[in-house]
């Protein structure tokens, strides 16, 4: 399956960093803006994005779509580097969350407080010193051809590098989005429910945690499985 006429995908340089700081916030409810929930949108992308482009840049991929980036897939090889840096990321920003806390709205301050209280307890389980991504793209770019080919980027990096496993988290709310990636090799986990949409959305939301060994298949990482 080639790609659609004006649809490039290509490695993240340092001039992609505010889009993807952007697209990370227009996307971040359920695939629409994070303003309802949380309104401090500089912080949101700190939290998400910081380590891939600002540590480990060279391991992402964006797409475009008419010369316009319309996703990303962060991904990352060095999980104690990336850990350490969401240890000491996670000081910075509870001091500026407590500098600015009277100042934010009430669907901020409970999203604070879900933070505090539940976020710790309802992260599924994900291998120890593997590769994983996080992928992330636009609506109206959200095509089995476009997505397959950003995971394939990465992957095939992956097995450049000489990596043996990736896994990935996403946020799921319905079950499409995990039979794509089980259709290509990777294998579901643990999924656990993120509650703090219980109030805001009308069926259970879930991080789903999956995995894919690349050593399984020759060839490319995501070929299509032949249909019959």
């Amino acid at each position: 399956m080639s790609l659609p006429e004006g649809i490039v995908i290509r490695k993240y340089e340092p001039r992609d960093r505010a889009t993807v700081r952007r697209l990370c916030c227009e996307t971040g409810f359920l695939g629409t803006p994070i303003d309802p929930v949380f309104e401090d949108r500089d912080l949101f992308a700190d939290y998400l994005t910081s380590y891939y482009t600002d540590r480990e840049p060279e391991s992402s991929f964006v797409l475009e779509q008419d010369g316009v980036i319309k996703g990303y897939l962060l991904g990352s090889r060095h999980t104690l580097r990336q850990q350490w840096h969401g240890f000491f990321l996670n000081f910075r920003l509870f001091y500026r969350v407590m500098r600015h806390y009277r100042t934010y709205n009430r669907a901020s301050r409970d999203f604070i407080g879900w933070i505090l209280r539940n976020s710790w307890r309802e992260v599924p389980a994900t291998p120890k010193r593997m590769p994983h991504f996080h992928i992330n793209l636009l609506p109206e770019a959200q095509g089995v051809a476009g997505t397959r080919e950003i995971v394939n980027r990465f992957l095939e990096y992956l097995r450049d590098s000489g990596e043996k496993a990736v896994f990935g988290q996403m946020v799921t709310f319905e079950s499409r989005r995990v039979r794509f990636f089980e259709r290509y090799g990777f294998k579901v986990v643990e999924k656990r429910e993120i509650t703090k949409y219980r109030k805001i959305h009308p069926e259970p939301v879930y991080l789903t945690t999956v995995i894919k060994r690349l050593d399984e298949l020759p060839g490319r990482p995501m070929e299509a499985a032949p249909r019959g």
